[in-house]
């Protein structure tokens, strides 16, 4: 019995969700997405609510239910609102900046980052460079983009230098004993 894939997605107005032939396709003000659906789940659309059913009670099958239906909430989610990631850049010479559709980022190595933005992203780099907000409508596509981002120079223990989601939880340690004295 799954709990999350019973749950019925509500459909906010301006929102299309029309599936056919194992594909489904939301359509809302920030976009259209699409993705394909396994053989043996089904979407129903009853006026502003959709159900995903599974065809039987395998377990393969009873595993896609609560993950389709959460795929559905996603993309009606991103359609709707759209999603964002906020990443704060530390360190002393660290910063961002956009060129044109790349994003320059100077993360302390002899050479700066380039790196291409996806279609469907936008980045929101403020004036200092500190802080990067991507924005999109595929979730996906969002978290990847940043883990992209952070990858590059993730948070280090000692000082907190580096790429940082923003309300990230950084551990630190102490360091060396006899540095203080």
């Amino acid at each position: 019995m799954s709990r999350i894939g019973n749950m019925p997605v509500t459909i906010p107005s301006g929102v299309t969700v029309s599936p056919t032939n194992g594909q489904l396709t939301v359509k809302g003000p920030k976009g259209t997405l699409s993705r394909s659906v396994p053989d043996n789940i089904t979407i129903k659309v009853d006026g502003d609510v959709a159900k995903v059913e599974r065809a039987n009670e395998e377990k393969s099958v009873r595993s896609l239910h609560g993950l389709v239906r959460a795929l559905l909430a996603n993309m009606v989610t991103g359609v709707s609102d759209g999603f964002s990631k906020e990443l704060i850049i530390e360190g002393v010479g660290y910063r961002a900046e956009m060129q044109g559709k790349q994003l320059k980022l100077l993360l302390g190595f002899s050479h700066p980052i380039l790196m291409d933005v996806p279609e469907g992203l936008s980045l929101d780099v403020d004036k200092r460079g500190l802080t990067v907000k991507v924005n999109g409508i595929d979730k996906e596509q969002v978290g990847q983009f940043a883990v992209n981002i952070r990858r590059h120079r993730p948070p280090e223990p000692y000082k907190g230098k580096g790429v940082r989601y923003a309300g990230e939880h950084i551990r630190r340690k102490a360091g060396k004993a006899g540095a203080a004295a």
